[in-house]
């Protein structure tokens, strides 16, 4: 496919691309927005420019925040050596505490653990139907046929990503009554924060794994082999 639209952007970005006129903007929330929302974030950002061929990302942009964020705080070392592990970008982030504009302006929201659900959740916006924990998200696309979705329009400024995005997260959203999960950990991804690096490298893991699916049902295209 070819490079589809503008944008990967997030705080701490210097000069970030410019988004193209329609936006679909992805939310990754922790708890100190230090460890385990940045290893998503950034894995999710440098798996969009995998699949897109470049720093392009179809008008979906990546961000995070933390519940108790540590403002202007860099991620933790063990997450940035992590990040490297996948050969993500660790540089130029800074820290965010979660405010009721970074709730209003997301499209779709992927929390850590339930917890932070249902804090995003409790701030209103109508956030309900589109704030999910990560690995429930996962749990949900993998059960919506791609081929109910809109397909990818290298025509649009967007690529067509942003449409298919608003369908995908409709989507995931009927399914969560009647697709439940296995037990309530199997939702979770756990803090690895004060950990030595073998922790923070499993919690990477299951971040990666979790959102190799969603990727994919975002942009149309399989990671690479």
């Amino acid at each position: 496919m070819a490079p589809l639209g503008r944008g990967i952007a997030g705080p701490g970005d210097d000069n970030p691309p410019v988004p193209p006129a329609s936006v679909f903007r992805i939310l990754h929330v922790s708890t100190g927005n230090v460890c385990r929302s940045p290893i998503t974030e950034r894995l999710h950002r440098h798996a969009l420019q995998r699949r897109l061929g470049g720093p392009h990302s179809g008008g979906l942009l990546v961000e995070s925040a933390g519940t108790w964020g540590h403002e202007g705080a860099p991620m933790e070392a063990h997450a940035a050596t992590v990040l490297t592990d996948y050969g993500a970008d660790p540089a130029g982030f800074i820290g965010r505490e979660l405010l009721d504009e970074h709730v209003i302006r997301a499209d779709l929201v992927l929390t850590a653990t339930r917890d932070h659900r249902a804090q995003v959740i409790s701030m209103g916006h109508s956030a309900g139907l589109r704030t999910f924990t990560l690995k429930e998200f996962n749990r949900l696309v993998r059960a919506i046929d791609p081929a109910t979705l809109p397909e990818p329009d290298p025509y649009l400024p967007d690529g067509g990503l942003v449409e298919r995005a608003r369908a995908l997260v409709g989507a995931a959203a009927a399914l969560r009554g009647w697709l439940l999960a296995p037990n309530p950990e199997s939702d979770e991804v756990h803090d690895p924060y004060g950990a030595p690096i073998t922790f923070f490298r499993s919690i990477g893991d299951e971040i990666n794994q979790a959102l190799d699916p969603v990727v994919t049902a975002l942009t149309g295209v399989p990671a690479r082999a």
